[in-house]
């Protein structure tokens, strides 16, 4: 297939593609003349392997992975709110061998083993005599995004254009596609959310309106004002535009919020439609590269708390014990589709586990209603969901254990208003020397914050079974 961008370029040259909302803004012709420049430049330094990006969500960002696309270099996108030592064992899990970043983060970045250039380094460089690519392999590896897995070690996802392509088509097929329509991405890029748009964009002809940030005034006022139609959010930042929202209402022509990262609460739903909000809840992951499943907006408060029915081109099975459950009776999801990856870079075990007969094995337990409609019981059952990020009790936990003194660890989510939930942990010390504050600071320096407890309470000892293994869900009553 012809390389995508160039072939949007011809088609829709003077359509806007990127808008910010400092007021800049570039055509798709353009877009591809400095994503083209770019790789030029960046072939000084880079002619293949993996290599990563760091950065918040601005313009040089989108023009260096277009780049990559355009020198068939796999980029490996790096969660900013990580620790170094988090990249460090990202970059090195994924085989990274050089580390673009936004010049706010190449002071940390330096830190890396991995050579490290940032975006205006590249952009001082001559432009190399090289051929660039004028096709796509659909089947080759776009981009990686790191997910944890029960382990507590993350995984890094590999998504291929043909997984880019085909959750694009599906999304489409299943949300329309208007002339007027603009997506506005306030959700990381690193993220598969935010990702998953820029390829839309591209694919469909579509203009983004791109945030570095979420901030509610700032997004509400785009909404208002910017002709956006359709955004992508997670509970918390529903919660927080609709609250901005208040009396008012939004133009005729905005269209919906795209809800992930989690079941809404039936609350936020009954406020939403009071409101005039239409809310498409959805559920997905990185190894789906975004949404799979979906519920329309016409179903939000007929069926509260589902995510929907799968995608036309995707598949689901609620499986227990190997076959299909019964209505309302609870199992694991496992879907499949064009859009869900081929598997986890370099975790042969991970893979074992994980795909089956072409179907990811989703870790999740869910039901299916008498309609077919999906309602998931728990994420993985211990993750944490927090603001729309992915925590796992795990990472913590071995955290904790590694501080001299703490003799056993367990970790798990409690509610919150502002975040959906939060971590707490409980631990079991053989000094009492070690104290909240310490193990807090301890933990600050190892872990993203948003990872770190919130509070920490110690115990004479923990729940275990039989055999010994932690029972986490028993935490919150012990």
């Amino acid at each position: 297939m012809e390389h995508w961008l160039t072939k949007r370029a011809n088609l829709s040259p003077e359509t806007t593609a990127v808008e910010l909302d400092n007021g800049d803004a570039f055509t798709f012709l353009q877009l591809k003349q400095k994503a083209e420049r770019f790789a030029l430049q960046l072939a000084n330094v880079h002619q293949q392997g993996h290599l990563a990006i760091l950065s918040d969500n601005v313009a040089d960002m989108i023009i260096a992975f277009w780049a990559c696309t355009y020198l068939k270099v796999p980029t490996v996108f790096l969660n900013t709110r990580l620790t170094v030592t988090e990249w460090q064992q990202q970059c090195d899990d994924a085989d990274v061998q050089l580390v673009l970043c936004a010049d706010s983060y190449s002071s940390d970045a330096e830190q890396l083993l991995q050579s490290v250039y940032s975006f205006s380094r590249i952009h001082d460089l001559t432009q190399a005599d090289t051929t660039l690519a004028s096709t796509i392999d659909m089947d080759a590896v776009c981009s990686m995004m790191f997910t944890s897995g029960t382990t507590g070690r993350a995984k890094a996802v590999m998504q291929t254009f043909q997984n880019h392509w085909s959750s694009a088509v599906a999304s489409a097929l299943n949300l329309g596609l208007l002339p007027s329509d603009k997506w506005l991405i306030c959700l990381p890029l690193f993220h598969i959310s935010g990702l998953s748009t820029l390829f839309k964009s591209v694919i469909y002809g579509m203009p983004v309106y791109l945030m570095e940030r979420f901030e509610e005034d700032k997004v509400h006022q785009a909404i208002m004002e910017k002709q956006v139609t359709i955004i992508s959010v997670v509970a918390v930042t529903c919660e927080r535009l609709l609250h901005r929202l208040g009396e008012a209402r939004y133009p005729a022509s905005f269209r919906c919020m795209l809800l992930g990262g989690g079941p809404a609460p039936k609350p936020l739903l009954e406020r939403a439609k009071q409101q005039h909000v239409p809310i498409v809840q959805s559920y997905g992951m990185t190894e789906t590269c975004s949404q799979i499943i979906t519920l329309h907006a016409a179903d939000a408060l007929r069926k509260i708390g589902s995510a929907g029915k799968p995608l036309f081109t995707s598949s689901l099975q609620v499986l227990k014990d190997g076959r299909a459950t019964l209505s309302n009776e609870v199992g694991e999801i496992v879907v499949k589709g064009p859009m869900v990856t081929n598997g986890y870079y370099q975790r042969e075990e991970a893979n074992l586990k994980a795909f089956q007969d072409g179907w990811l094995y989703t870790g999740d337990l869910g039901y299916l209603d008498e309609e077919g409609f999906l309602f998931v019981v728990d994420r993985r059952s211990d993750l944490i969901i927090s603001g729309g990020e992915n925590i796992y009790p795990a990472e913590i936990e071995d955290v904790l254990l590694s501080c001299e003194g703490v003799l056993e660890a367990g970790v798990t989510g409690m509610e919150d208003e502002k975040w959906g939930q939060v971590p707490i942990a409980f631990v079991v010390r053989t000094s009492e020397q070690v104290t909240a504050e310490y193990l807090l600071a301890y933990c600050q320096d190892k872990l993203a914050s948003f990872k770190v407890p919130k509070r920490l309470i110690f115990r004479s000892q923990l729940p275990r079974n039989a055999t010994g293994k932690l029972q986490r869900y028993k935490l919150k009553d012990f």
